[in-house]
């Protein structure tokens, strides 16, 4: 079976300590821990990681290495995320968002996961993103809440 390389953004982490999202977010992360997914993140991800309670930066923490990848801060991602900014998809106060997408693009993972509704998983934004990717020479860019891609059986 495909190791999918999947991006998840920093609501995922956070997600294991919140009573709505917890189930699927803990279930992600032990999927991961199994070999079943490949764990993608960006230096953004670290960055708010930095910020966050030490039991969320734990979730990273016991990720094995092996199960790990960081896509490193590039010129690339922020020129992708201010094309997504100059597109309107989001604005400047959720820059952080976008760059989650631009590293996930530059990075050709194989989808992406968020909980954040508001700014990546809804589908105003994300076919905005896929527009500006396709312009721009990218490929198209799937997201996913995490619900939509653990697998319940084990």
């Amino acid at each position: 079976m495909k190791q999918f390389r999947v991006y998840a953004d920093t609501s995922v982490f956070g997600g294991c300590f919140d009573e709505e999202f917890s189930k699927e977010s803990i279930l992600f992360f032990e999927q991961v821990k199994r070999g079943e997914f490949i764990l993608v993140i960006s230096q953004t991800t670290e960055r708010e990681l930095i910020k966050a309670p030490e039991k969320v930066r734990e979730v990273l923490a016991n990720i094995p290495e092996s199960q790990l990848e960081i896509i490193p801060a590039s010129d690339e991602i922020d020129i992708l995320r201010d094309a997504y900014l100059k597109a309107g998809i989001v604005g400047p106060s959720s820059a952080a968002d976008a760059e989650h997408i631009a590293a996930a693009s530059i990075g050709n993972v194989d989808f992406v996961i968020s909980w954040n509704f508001k700014d990546i998983v809804h589908y105003d934004k994300i076919s905005g993103y896929q527009s500006v990717n396709v312009f721009n020479g990218y490929g198209l860019i799937r997201i996913y809440s995490p619900k939509e891609v653990v697998n319940y059986e084990p």
